[in-house]
C-alpha cells in the first residue's frame, strides 16, 4: 500500500516523465512485435496507456480541459474500434484524427506549463522530451491520414507501395522533426509534402525555443537573491 501511495504521488509530480517512458517503451515494442499481428493487443494497449497519461497531463496544465478530453476520448472510441475489426478507410481517418488532435493539445498544454514556470525543475525536463515526442507523433498520424486520403503520397524506393507501415510514417516523422533527414520516406503529394515542410519548421522553431527557454530558466535559478 505503501509503494502504491509513493507511485502515485510519483506519478501526480512527474505526469510528462510517465508519458516520455511509455512513448519510448512503444517505440520499443513497434520494434519487438513489427509484422506481427499476434502482438497487436499488447500495442494497443501500450498506446492506450499513453492516451490516458496525456489526459491526466491535459488535466494538469493551464489550458482547456474539455476539448482535450473530447479529443482523447474520440481517439479511445475510434481506436477500440480499429482493434475488434472495423478497419474501414473512414474510421481509420476518423482515429488517427482524434489521435493527432489528442496529442498536439496535450504538446500546447505542456508547453503552456513549461513557460508559465519561472524556475528550472526535473518536470520541465521530462516535459521538453515529451513534447517532443507528442510532436512527432501527431505528425504521424497526419501522414497516416494523408495517405488514406491521397494514396502513394509516400515513396519508398525500398518498399513501393500505395500505403506505408506506421513505423516507417513514425520515423520520417522524427527524422524531419529532428532535422536529420535519415529517411528514406519521400512525401510526394503537394499535401505530404506541405504536411512535412510545416513539421521541419516547427521542429527548427520547437528546439531553438524550448532549449533557449530551459538555459533561461537555469539561469534565473541561479541568479543572486538581490538580482
Amino acid at each position: 500500500m505503501q509503494s502504491l501511495k509513493q507511485f502515485w504521488s510519483t506519478f501526480r509530480l512527474l505526469p510528462s516523465a510517465w508519458l516520455l517512458l511509455v512513448q519510448l517503451a512503444l517505440l520499443v515494442l513497434y520494434m519487438l512485435t513489427y509484422g506481427d499481428s499476434e502482438y497487436r493487443a499488447l500495442t494497443w494497449s501500450m498506446g492506450v496507456l499513453a492516451l490516458l497519461i496525456i489526459a491526466k497531463v491535459i488535466r494538469q496544465t493551464p489550458v482547456f480541459t474539455f476539448w482535450g478530453l473530447v479529443f482523447v476520448s474520440g481517439a479511445f472510441l475510434f481506436s477500440i474500434m480499429l482493434f475488434i475489426g472495423y478497419a474501414t478507410p473512414t474510421i481509420q481517418i476518423m482515429a488517427y484524427s482524434f489521435e493527432a488532435l489528442a496529442y498536439f493539445y496535450a504538446a500546447y498544454g505542456l508547453l503552456r506549463y513549461m513557460f508559465a514556470d519561472r524556475y528550472l525543475t526535473k518536470d520541465e525536463l521530462f516535459a521538453a522530451g515529451a513534447v517532443f515526442t507528442l510532436i512527432a507523433w501527431a505528425f504521424a498520424f497526419l501522414y497516416s491520414i494523408c495517405q488514406l486520403l491521397l494514396p502513394n503520397s509516400f515513396l519508398n524506393p525500398n518498399q513501393p507501395q500505395a500505403l506505408q507501415s506506421w513505423l516507417d510514417l513514425l520515423f520520417l516523422s522524427f527524422s524531419l522533426q529532428s532535422a536529420t533527414g535519415l529517411s528514406d520516406l519521400m512525401p510526394m503529394s503537394p499535401a505530404a509534402r506541405v504536411l512535412a515542410m510545416l513539421q521541419m519548421f516547427g521542429g527548427v522553431m520547437y528546439l531553438a525555443v524550448v532549449v533557449s527557454r530551459l538555459i533561461a530558466l537555469q539561469y534565473i535559478a541561479h541568479l543572486p537573491k538581490n538580482q
